[in-house]
Parts: C-alpha cells; sequence; structure tokens
C-alpha cells in the first residue's frame, strides 16, 4: 500500500503501477448495465433500477480502475491531499403544490452529515438512538480529508421535473449546474418509491460535464419522511460514487472487489442491519454492513475506512483538483 495516514486525514501517493497492491484476478458475472452511475436502492432485492443503469459490471469497474491507474502516471511520486473545502451547490425540485421544497435547515443539516461522516464523526448519532435499527460491530471511522460548504440552493418549481427528474435529467442539469468538475452539485427531486438516489463517476466528468452531479431522493435528506433513510446517508454514499467509490460488494466474492484493500470482500449488499453477517467465509472478515458504500439502513452506517478515503483522494487528483479542474473550467 502506498497510501499513509497524516495527523488521522487520509492521504495519499501517487502510485508507481509496478508497486501499487491491488486485488486483481477473475471476474464474476453481474447483470449488465449501462456506465457512468451507481445507485441505491431502497434494499438489495427491490426491482426498481436506477435511471441511467445500476451497479457496475466487473469489466466497467476495470475499466474505469484503468482510467484511474493511467491518470496517476503524470502523479507518480506526490504527495496527493484532499481539497481545503469541496463547494456545494443543492438544486432543490418541487411540485406546485409544495412537495419536496426542502427547507434551508434541512440542507445545511445534509451538509454537516457529509461533514461528520466524511471526517470520521457521528453527527447524526442523536437521531440515529431514536431508531430501530442499531449497528453491528463498527469498524474504525477514517478521517478521509474530505470537507465540504455549502455555496448555494437553488429553487425550482416544475412538477414534470419533480415527479418524473428520469425523463428530464439531462435538461435539469444542464440549465440548473454550477461550478466545475470540484464543484459537488446535488439534485433533490421524487425518485419513486424504490429508488433513492444515483451518481456520476470522477472518469464521467470530461466527457459530459453538464451532467455531473449526485441525485437524491428529496425524503431522504435529515428529518425526511422516508423510513430507514432519512438521516442522510443516501447523499453520503452517493458522494462517494461521485468522489470514486465503487459499493463495498462491487465482484462479490472475487478478486479485486471494490478494489479497496482494507474493506472485507461481500457477496451481495446488505439490507438493514444484519450482525455477524459474512457471505464470503472463504475471505478474510466480516461483510462491512456498517460502511458507507453498502447498501444498509442510514443507522446502521458508521464509516468509510482508511482505503477509501486514500482512493477518494486519488480520484480527486486526477479527475477534479489541480490540473484536472483547470482543464474542465
Amino acid at each position: 500500500m502506498c497510501g499513509f495516514a497524516l495527523t488521522g486525514v487520509v492521504a495519499a501517493t501517487a502510485p508507481d503501477s509496478s508497486e501499487h497492491a491491488q486485488r486483481m484476478g477473475r471476474t464474476v458475472p453481474f447483470e449488465e448495465c449501462l456506465p457512468g452511475t451507481e445507485a441505491r436502492l431502497t434494499g438489495s432485492g427491490g426491482q426498481a433500477r436506477p435511471p441511467e443503469g445500476g451497479e457496475l459490471t466487473p469489466q466497467e469497474a476495470a475499466r474505469y480502475h484503468q482510467r484511474l491507474r493511467e491518470e496517476l502516471v503524470s502523479l507518480r511520486g506526490q504527495e496527493l491531499q484532499p481539497p481545503q473545502t469541496v463547494p456545494v451547490v443543492v438544486h432543490v425540485i418541487s411540485a406546485e403544490d409544495g412537495r419536496g421544497d426542502v427547507s434551508d435547515e434541512r440542507v445545511q443539516k445534509q451538509v454537516d452529515v457529509l461533514n461528520a461522516a466524511y471526517s470520521g464523526g457521528r453527527a447524526d448519532a442523536a437521531a440515529r438512538s431514536t431508531t430501530s435499527a442499531a449497528p453491528a460491530a463498527e469498524a474504525e471511522a477514517a478521517d478521509t480529508g474530505f470537507r465540504f460548504e455549502l455555496s448555494e440552493v437553488t429553487r425550482t418549481v416544475n412538477d414534470d421535473w419533480f415527479t418524473n427528474f428520469d425523463e428530464h435529467r439531462d435538461t435539469a442539469r444542464a440549465q440548473l449546474r454550477q461550478g466545475g468538475a470540484g464543484t459537488l452539485n446535488i439534485y433533490t427531486a421524487d425518485l419513486g418509491p424504490g429508488l433513492l438516489g444515483y451518481s456520476t463517476f470522477p472518469q464521467d466528468y470530461e466527457e459530459n460535464p453538464e451532467q455531473d452531479g449526485v441525485v437524491v431522493a428529496h425524503d431522504t435528506l435529515p428529518g425526511g419522511d422516508r423510513e430507514q433513510f432519512n438521516l442522510g446517508h443516501t447523499s453520503t454514499h452517493e458522494v462517494g460514487h461521485w468522489l470514486g467509490l465503487f459499493h463495498t460488494f462491487q465482484n462479490g466474492c472475487t478478486d479485486p472487489g471494490d478494489y479497496v484493500d482494507d474493506t472485507p470482500y461481500e457477496r451481495e449488499a446488505a439490507s438493514g442491519c444484519p450482525d455477524g453477517r459474512d457471505t464470503c467465509p472463504e475471505k478474510e472478515g466480516e461483510d462491512p454492513v456498517t460502511n458507507f458504500m453498502n447498501y444498509s439502513d442510514d443507522a446502521c452506517m458508521t464509516h468509510f475506512t482508511a482505503g477509501q478515503g486514500k482512493r477518494m483522494v486519488e480520484h480527486w487528483a486526477a479527475f477534479r483538483g489541480g490540473a484536472s479542474q483547470a482543464r474542465a473550467d
């Protein structure tokens, strides 16, 4: 591993490809889908699929990973760091009758949740204590170094966009999106009963910058009405994809898993908050059901790992920060 922790903050050194430890091996078949997005469903067995695709096939994940390795070549040997802050623009899309009109207070609480999650803190502990789901055995939460600052909230009243965002997503995002590769744009709307949110990957920005960002169901923000998913960790999860992470169950029990060395292998997504779950008994460690990149209930999610933080820093340096952002802007 070429990553290291610096005062509790995850940092990385751009790797030499011959030295960088990677999980490699055979792949397992997954449902074919379109590239460019990852999504969080209300359960691993849900019938709803994300509007722009679904879980990445092993081949698509491998291509995204290869893009990362190629972009890091020019940064080899440099110490990579997360940005001081990531500006956040939240686009609240609502219906004419007021549905989905998320308050400024809830928007700010969502940013607070992001900051707590990505710093290794627990801002939603009070909310969690009132829920029936209790975290399973928790892993140590890493400070990834990423911090978020709300820069603007836009409000759009449009019944069609709100109730059928899938059909209008390209137009809506092209009209509303602000900033460059390093600006996090979050869109809230009604995504239906089975879908919580979805996100683009950093590798997709250069080809389609207008569509870059995270989409979440409005009722998943803190204080929303989505039972089991209203503490704000749908956004935590999707921002993880926006920063380059795969699901913890990517590739199942087969190498290279999710391309992160300190997250245990997992055959399939978790739902609820199972205790002692181990779907890959031949691999070391129980399933990472409390990791933010799983499908567990919000109350069960507690942490990112140091390896995930390192991978996010690598993606930032390669696709969202520094020279990459200057080219994009």
